[in-house]
Parts: structure tokens; sequence; C-alpha cells
């Protein structure tokens, strides 16, 4: 946990304790970066509005060397700050003051899809020339959200997939229809896939499609 708020740590180290979590907290931005990157840790609990380096900068630069999963932790509710923190790679965002036990589901939910990735990696799935995940040969870095988006549509593939099927999938509960968390995952998807083909298409008002044929090929694995 990454986090000036010093009581607030505190606390939070003390329910995840009763948990059985084992909680690291750093106060500041640049201990907190150095800590991630030095630990193995299983997710970062990141605050925005920090001394020094704030949130958004730590997140950057982890995601240039780590992809640990990261919830951001923040007072700044505006959409903005939300796609904000979703463009610079946080796997989920959650707003100041929270609630431990919403606090520890989310964290359940972004484990859950970690532990559904690793265990996936030897199996192959494929659709449209895409395994899990590199594309035309090379290696693409997805983060864990963008990874479990990926999987459940090319384990459709040809069908489509609805925007509550995914949300329920990611986090376990209904789709917001306000919500953009889920179009800005889709945009990085499509940034890192696509390369000037359609693979990822938009059905207006139901969900997602992954296109099942097509003459070009992407490999993942």
């Amino acid at each position: 946990m990454v986090d000036d708020d010093v009581e607030l740590s505190a606390l939070m180290a003390e329910y995840f304790r009763e948990q059985e979590f084992d909680l690291v907290v750093a106060n500041d931005g640049t201990s907190g970066l150095n800590r991630a990157l030095e630990g193995s840790f299983d997710l970062v609990l990141l605050d925005v509005m920090m001394p020094g380096m704030e949130g958004f900068e730590v997140l950057r630069q982890l995601r240039r060397r780590s992809a640990v999963p990261v919830i951001m932790l923040t007072a700044r509710t505006e959409h903005g700050d939300r796609i904000e923190g979703l463009n610079a790679g946080a796997d989920d965002y959650l707003a100041k003051p929270f609630s431990p036990d919403e606090l520890l589901a989310r964290i359940q939910a972004v484990l859950r899809r970690v532990g559904r990735g690793a265990a996936l990696k030897s199996e192959v799935l494929e659709a449209n020339g895409v395994r899990q995940v590199t594309c035309e040969g090379a290696a693409v870095d997805v983060t864990s959200i963008e990874f479990d988006i990926l999987e459940l549509l090319v384990r459709s593939a040809g069908r489509v997939v609805s925007r509550d099927d995914l949300t329920r999938f990611l986090y376990n509960r209904q789709a917001n229809p306000m919500e953009r968390a889920l179009d800005v995952h889709m945009s990085h998807l499509r940034k890192k896939l696509e390369q000037g083909r359609t693979l990822i298409r938009t059905v207006r008002g139901v969900g997602y499609l992954f296109a099942a044929e097509d003459e070009s090929r992407v490999e993942a694995n």
C-alpha cells in the first residue's frame, strides 16, 4: 500500500492482517515505487495525491518495468482522473472514503483474475490467429485485466459478449451504463493487437465481438 495517510495505512494493515493478508506500507511515492519494484507483491494499492511523486507518475514508472496489478485509491473522483488512472495501466479504481470490505472484494476479484491467467498459461487458446498473447510473433505487454478481457473474447470468438457478461466476469457486478473503464481497456487492446485491421468489434448497445476469421494473423501465447 502506497499512501501518505499514515493513520489510514495503519488501519488497513490491521484490517488485512485479520483477513490473512500481509500488507507492506510505504508513505510516499518514491519509496513506494522502489518497494514495489524490489518486492514480489501480488498487488499494489496506490494513492494518487502524495507529496513528491504522485500516484499517476508512480503507476507510469511501475508499468515500464512491472505488470503487477494496481488498484488506485484516491479522493479525486473526477471522471478525467479515473480515465487517467486506467490509461496509465491501473486495474481498478476505488474512491475514498471506501469500505474496507469493498476494497477487499475488489482485491479478491483482481487476484482471481491473475490466478486464472497463470493457470491458463499451459493451455492454448486461439481464434483468428490470436493466442495468449503475442502479435505477429512479438510478445504483447498486457495488464491482468486486459488479459482476462481478451481471454473471454477469444473463448467466445464469433459470438457477441455483452457488457454485462464482461463486467460480471471482471468485477462480479452488473455493468453501469455511465462507466467508461471497460471502453478504455478495449481501446488499449485494440491499439496493441489490431495494427490496421479490425479484431474486436463493438456491437452498439450490446457488447463486443472478437472476429473468428481474418486474412491477417495474430499469434498469442
